[in-house]
Order: C-alpha cells, then structure tokens, then sequence
C-alpha cells in the first residue's frame, strides 16, 4: 500500500521509518507548510513533497495517510482525508477535546474508511504476555493497580515548538507521556467509574501540568494510583504498571515498561515465571509499535476487520485524561460517565 504523511515534526520520522520496514508499503508522498522539513524524506525516500494537502489529495495512489501534525489540528485534517476515501493513521492524543474526537468518528463512520490510533505500547512484548494473564483470569480478582510514569523532559524539549505544553494545542504529562499508560489502564482494567486527581506546574515553563497524581475507582470495584511527571532528573526513571489480584501479582517496568520486574501466581508452576521474565529480556522490544500499528491496519483493510487500536479506544482515553484534568481543575472527585455524556448508556 502506498502511504503519505502529514506533519514533519519528530514523530513522523518514526513513521517513515516503520513505512519502509514494511515489504508491503511506500511512503510516496510528504506533506508539510516548511519546505524544508520535507527534505530529508523527499532525500531517503524519493516521496513527493507537497505544502498544500488538498493537492496531495488529489493523488488516486494513496492508500493511507499517517496524520503527525499538533493534537489540535487533527479534526479538520481526518475529515478532509476521510472524504476522499483514504485510510488513517492519526498519533495520540486522537484530538484535544471530545467534539473533535465525535468528528473524526463521523467521518470516519461517513465515508466508511478505516482508522487507527497510535498507542503501540498494547503491541509490547510484555504488554501482550500481561494482556494474557489478566483475560486468562489467573489473578482472581483484582484489587488494585499501580500506574508510574516519571520521565525527563527538560525545558528544551517544550522549547522546539511554541505550541508545546499548551494547554489548547498540546497538554502536560497526562495528555502527551502518560496517555500511553492509561490507554493500557483500560485495556487491562476496563471502564473507570470514579477519578480524583492533583496536578502541577512545577518546573517547566509551560502552561500545562508537568506533574499529575491521581486515583481512579473503576466500575469493577477496583481501585487505581497514576503517578506521571516530566520533571524526573537527569533522564527517564520509571514507566510501571503493577497489578493486584487476589490469586497473583505482577509489575511490568523498567524505564519504559518493557520488562516483567515481578510476577508471582498462585499455581503457577515452578520457573514458569523465571521463563517468562527470561522470554521478554531476551527480545523486550519486539518489532516497533509503530510498525506493528501500520501492519495491523494494512491487514484491517485488507481483510476488511477492526483494526487493534481504534478511534473509539483514542476516544476512551481522551476521556479518562479530560476527567483528571476535570477533577484537579475543581478540586473534587468526578464520575467518569457525567465527564463522557454520551456514554451513560454504553
């Protein structure tokens, strides 16, 4: 399939990237207001550059469009590309606020096309062998969750562009670091109930929060901690999930959770776990998230399925962010289902 990018800041590099590991896919087409952003991938990849997306999308050849610009331009870009019939891949977050979301869904949904979130992290190895655990019910009933994400980004880093760490085109931890992990939350736990949270601007010279603390009760009856900064010193410190149950407990870590750092299950037989810690060291990686979500869109659209990651999880954890951001806004706990209103009957 042929692909084309929108958007030639950082992260579209990991695209490109991903596009070209693919047997099955080019990037053939660029698209970027900065002429000379587009140099590099026009150089490595011989993609045609455009500065205007309309022109771009006049190009027939195009299968998929990896959308990379600011969280908040994304609406209005799904919606010209999902009219001329061309399958997305849009970064995290989906969009800054929920009417934006609802009209990359109706777009979407209208024009019968194809989608996919960027939130690669459920594609890691550990993810998945904890995925597993959790659906097998071998943790009996869970208790409680743990959620860490305490990283380094330093004031150069908000620095590169004037709409990073605004609180309308961009966000703090929660909405940009964090969201990988609360998607992950839901995916593991299900759908929250209630969310108290505190946030902060401690450091950073930034509109946003660059620390959030937070509890959520979910509708299972179980109880879950976020902790996420971007004020850790000198570097990266932790991303950790540690799940609670009655018959088990589990922590995926390291600096970026991709290792098992604990897991001790009732009848489990014995170096089981030592096995499994062992499987994941020796390939922690796995193929990169961003390919792995291109390649599970290329077979959505082949096979005509769902795609593994879809506009309505981007949506789920755009909510569970917005309802933090709610709560610590007015200081009170709120309900998650009063936060998404369209949702009280799901």
């Amino acid at each position: 399939m042929n692909f084309a990018i929108v958007g030639c800041g950082f992260i579209a590099k990991k695209h490109a990237v991903a596009i070209n590991n693919i047997q099955n896919a080019r990037l053939i087409a660029i698209c970027d207001k900065i002429e000379s952003a587009m140099e590099p991938y026009v150089y490595q990849y011989q993609a045609t550059p455009y500065t205007d997306l309309t022109e771009m999308l006049k190009d027939s050849s195009i299968d998929v469009i990896c959308i990379c610009t600011p969280s908040s331009l994304r609406a209005a870009l799904v919606e010209e590309v999902a009219a001329t019939k061309k399958h997305i891949i849009v970064e995290k977050p989906i969009a800054m606020t929920l009417e934006e979301t609802n009209r990359i869904i109706k777009a979407v949904e209208v024009n019968e096309i194809k989608i996919s979130v960027v939130h690669p992290n459920r594609f890691r190895p550990v993810v998945q062998e904890l995925k597993k655990i959790i659906d097998q019910g071998l943790l009996g009933k869970i208790s409680h969750v743990s959620a860490k994400v305490n990283w380094h980004r330093n004031q150069e880093y908000y620095n590169q562009a004037p709409w990073r760490g605004t609180k309308q085109q961009d966000g703090g931890v929660l909405m940009n670091q964090a969201i990988h992990t609360l998607d992950l939350l839901l995916w593991f736990m299900g759908k929250p109930k209630e969310i108290f949270s505190m946030k902060a601007t401690r450091l950073r010279n930034i509109e946003a929060e660059d620390v959030s603390i937070g509890v959520i009760r979910f509708q299972s009856g179980a109880l879950g901690t976020v902790e996420a900064s971007t004020t850790v010193y000198p570097h990266n410190f932790e991303e950790s999930i540690t799940i609670f149950g009655e018959k088990g407990t589990v922590k995926i870590g390291g600096t970026n959770a991709i290792y098992f750092e604990h897991i001790q299950i009732e009848g489990m037989p014995e170096g089981e776990a030592e096995r499994l810690k062992e499987k994941i060291k020796n390939d922690p990686l796995g193929t990169p998230g961003h390919q792995r979500i291109i390649e599970d869109l290329i077979e959505a659209i082949n096979e005509n399925k769902t795609p593994a990651v879809t506009d309505e999880d981007g949506k789920k954890v755009l909510e569970l962010v917005l309802a933090f951001y709610e709560s610590a806004e007015k200081n009170k706990l709120v309900f998650y289902e009063e936060i998404c209103y369209d949702r009280k009957n799901d």
